[in-house]
């Protein structure tokens, strides 16, 4: 019996550096992450936007990632290039408006990876997640156990991937549902290129009296980052310290899946902005390229847009493709 449902694995994707192939070094994990659309496009089905979602910290500074995806024809997989600044200089991923707050979602190209026959699997956000709300609810606390995927020290197949999926519990909780905090810990040892990598609560059938059992696999948040512990060196001689020492201590600090969903909204809204002054400018375009008397050039010529603020930050000027659009039926 699994307590893993195993389309899980394929939701998880290595995210590598460098245009070398050869030479391509693998930095951190991401994840897919389907926001329902309501109401759908077809009324007859559902239908989810997917987003590749990660940590801040793992796109910072990058103009490109690539992306690695299995072949569901083949036994090899392939790494695609996500372009993370436009031709204009602006980013096209959207970060967690807090600055503390490290997740950052990327549109990915959906129907291309379908008709190139990648293997594509995604968190459903109306199926397959715990918020904040339905933790409360289950009574989730310390000592329930969870899985952590990623791909820890870049330990990534050069000709397929494998996720790897370790094992944890959580190991503080309650001062985040309390609201004193927008975050939580696991103990589940992670390393770098764990940073981006879901964090999946582990079902179970067992459970002490009062209190409620786990009756499925939900998607809780993602890895933020290792929790380090230090170690000064002092002199025998001076008093003085010499060297730092640092450990990993074991403690992992998760960012919550309503993050997840906060960001994905803020990206989905820059998304309708871009839309519809696309749309206003085709428009204009039209009504200038068919009008049947004389235009004067400045009618034409589209609005000069105010300068950005100097506070803005980059993940504030967005221009993301169109990400994509998935219909499935719900698992």
């Amino acid at each position: 019996m699994a307590l893993l449902p195993p389309f899980f694995l394929h939701t998880v994707a290595a995210i590598g550096v460098g245009d070398d192939p050869t030479n391509r070094g693998w930095i951190g994990t991401g994840f897919l992450f389907g926001k329902l659309i309501d109401p759908p496009p077809d009324k007859d089905k559902k239908t989810w936007r997917v987003w590749l979602i990660t940590n801040k910290h793992v796109l910072s500074g990058l103009k490109r990632i690539y992306v690695k995806f299995n072949s569901a024809v083949d036994p090899h997989s392939r790494d695609y290039p996500i372009p993370l600044v436009a031709r204009n200089g602006k980013t096209r991923w959207v970060g967690h408006p807090e600055k503390t707050t490290d997740v950052a979602a990327v549109s990915i190209p959906i129907k291309m990876l379908r008709t190139d026959n990648r293997i594509i699997e995604y968190f459903q956000s109306d199926s397959h997640i715990a918020t904040k709300k339905k933790l409360q609810d289950i009574q989730i606390t310390e000592g329930d156990r969870v899985f952590v995927l990623g791909f820890p020290m870049g330990l990534v197949d050069p000709s397929r991937q494998y996720v790897i999926c370790r094992g944890g519990v959580i190991a503080r909780i309650r001062d985040y549902l309390e609201g004193k905090t927008h975050d939580f810990l696991v103990d589940a040892t992670v390393f770098p290129g764990n940073s981006g990598g879901p964090v999946i609560l582990c079902p179970s059938a067992l459970a002490i009296q009062g209190t409620k059992t786990i009756d499925k696999a939900d998607l809780i948040g993602v890895v933020k980052s290792y929790v380090p512990y230090a170690d000064m060196a002092i002199s025998s001689q001076t008093r003085k310290p010499r060297i730092m020492f640092e450990e990993n201590s074991g403690l992992a600090a998760v960012e919550p899946v309503d993050a997840i969903l906060q960001t994905i909204d803020l990206a989905e809204k820059r998304l309708k902005s871009r839309l519809a002054q696309a749309r206003h400018k085709a428009k204009m375009k039209t009504s200038c390229s068919t009008s049947s008397t004389t235009v004067a050039p400045q009618q034409c010529m589209p609005t000069p847009q105010a300068p950005s603020s100097p506070q803005s930050t980059p993940q504030d000027q967005s221009a993301m493709p169109v990400p994509g659009i998935a219909s499935a039926k719900r698992r």
